[in-house]
């Protein structure tokens, strides 16, 4: 048994030097500040130019797609309560190659999320502070990365101080967040709602099923509903994880849900017929919902978004400066990272890997100095680490199958590769060149590999190679497809046979990947417990 998941001391900590001091209000907080931070800000807007009225249908698709990936790793965060789980579980199903792939892809992603929340605070404060972001050049100026650097700063310094303090800053932040976006859609929808939105200007769908899925993941849906993972990195400090993670998970994913999809309903219906003379894609808002309230003589509530602007991503740059260390933390246990990163302070808070989560969330400021150059890198690379866990989940069920299991994934034999296909879909979605970028990254991850592949090339990395064939391979037939297809590529194949050519082949290598699963990768995880 993984002992560090059961084993404690007389303090309440853990046996791999966590505190388990979470409790279910806090990981349901936790989850819902992570969903609801600069996506509600933005997404509408992003959508909205992307896909139009249908907007609406993406966020249902999306929505849908994160839950069912999401309820996978609530069956396995429950049952292998470990901070860094994203990274952990991969280890344990498929050993060391496929848990540093989708780590590398989950630091790419994590580590750029505080930044773009960050920039996101400075971007709405242009209406009120022009000095920190140029909108003529969709960038942070001077004193912009200045500000952001303090801002980061801050957040991490917060978690720097203990677990305890983030909950007790967290908590209360959400529940202001969640006050900014309700009165924002009970204001629209009652005050200035045009139903003809939905019908004039293209039709309810003017940029086609391609509008639709692109928004997916370009117009920051993925992303925003994905903002629920520091959740599960969370696991391995909560009282009663197997209990609690599940719940909190479905409570913020419900109410995060509605949220989204009341704003993107009181958004298309708010936009004056005036800005929308060129269609939507022409659509342009610097601070889209404050600017939008402005139009609309409702001054107060420009005054209320632009307060919100500074307090929703601020809070969720705090809960994600929060996963980021863990995830490093992670990366140690496997071997990846030197052993300094497995040491905690007093607090019980992994001290190197905050400092060196700060670092990595500095440098993304540099290549992607706004939200809307970050977004799709962020949401593909999200995505990818995401799409792993019905794969793991179905694999550990066959490689350890007497572990007890508190909460058990029902119908997972048809939900997990349905998850797998859908969020394979989603990453193709992302379109080309962005899938390129992806698998460039995730390139330079697999060179890093080679390096700690040649310190110990014993016969259990040999495996591990073996066990991480199907996901090199279907990540190269994803991008190769992007390439060829529609979204953003040659189109060479056209719609809708290229979506379809991208189901039937990842649901093989969905099964490819459940039937490469190794106990190897399970026993070396209990062993290092």
């Amino acid at each position: 048994m993984l002992t560090t998941q059961t084993r404690t001391t007389g303090e309440g900590r853990p046996a791999s030097g966590f505190q388990r001091r979470l409790t279910r209000t806090d990981l349901t907080m936790t989850a819902i500040g992570g969903l609801i931070g600069s996506g509600w800000l933005f997404s509408a807007l992003a959508a909205a130019t992307i896909a139009g009225p249908a907007s609406i249908v993406s966020w249902i698709i999306g929505g849908v797609a994160v839950v069912i990936l999401g309820l996978a790793f609530a069956e396995l965060s429950a049952t292998y309560p470990e901070a860094g789980g994203v990274i952990r579980f991969p280890q344990y199903s498929h050993g060391t190659l496929v848990s540093f792939l989708m780590g590398w892809a989950a630091i790419i992603s994590w580590a750029a999320a505080p930044a773009m929340e960050a920039e996101a605070v400075l971007e709405y404060s242009a209406g009120y502070l022009p000095g920190l972001y140029s909108s003529a050049q969709n960038s942070l100026t001077g004193w912009g990365f200045a500000a952001a650097t303090a801002l980061l700063g801050l957040f991490f310094a917060l978690n720097y101080l203990g677990v305890q303090l983030y909950a007790k800053v967290n908590t209360p932040v959400t529940f202001i967040k969640l006050a900014a976006p309700t009165m924002t859609i009970i204001a629209l929808i009652l005050t200035a709602f045009h139903s003809g939105n939905w019908t004039r200007f293209g039709g309810f769908a003017p940029y086609g099923a391609n509008g639709v899925f692109t928004a997916i993941a370009a117009g920051g849906i993925v992303f925003s509903f994905t903002g629920f993972r520091p959740l599960f990195d969370l696991a391995g400090e909560a009282k009663n994880p197997q209990r609690d993670i599940p719940w909190a998970f479905m409570a913020a994913m419900v109410i995060a849900s509605v949220v989204y999809l009341l704003l993107q309903t009181a958004f298309i219906g708010a936009v004056p017929a005036s800005d929308l003379a060129r269609g939507w894609a022409h659509l342009a808002f610097s601070s889209p919902f404050a600017k939008l309230a402005l139009a609309l003589n409702m001054s107060w509530l420009a005054v209320i978004l632009y307060a919100d602007a500074v307090i929703s991503p601020g809070g969720s740059s705090l809960v994600y400066a929060a996963a980021i260390p863990r995830a490093l933390y992670a990366f140690a246990r496997n071997g990846y990272f030197p052993k300094i990163f497995l040491r905690l302070n007093k607090r019980g808070i992994p001290a190197v890997t905050t400092l060196a989560s700060f670092l990595i969330a500095m440098a993304f400021l540099l290549p992607f100095p706004s939200w809307q150059k970050m977004v799709s890198i962020v949401s593909g690379a999200t995505i990818m680490t995401y799409m792993i866990g019905p794969v793991a989940l179905m694999t550990l069920r066959r490689t350890d199958p007497r572990r007890h299991r508190p909460y058990r994934l029902g119908r997972a034999e048809l939900l997990a590769p349905a998850g797998f296909v859908i969020g394979s879909l989603i990453f193709y979605w992302s379109g080309w060149p962005t899938t390129g970028w992806l698998l460039a990254l995730t390139a330079a991850g697999a060179v890093v590999y080679v390096g700690y592949f040649v310190k110990d090339p014993s016969a259990g990395k040999w495996n591990d190679l073996r066990a991480a064939w199907w996901l090199i391979a279907f990540l190269l037939f994803v991008v190769a497809m992007s390439a060829a297809g529609s979204f953003g590529g040659h189109a060479w194949l056209r719609a809708p046979w290229d979506t379809l050519g991208v189901a039937l082949g990842s649901l093989g290598f969905y099964y490819w990947g459940v039937f490469s699963g190794i106990r190897h990768g399970l026993a070396e995880a209990q062993r290092q417990a």
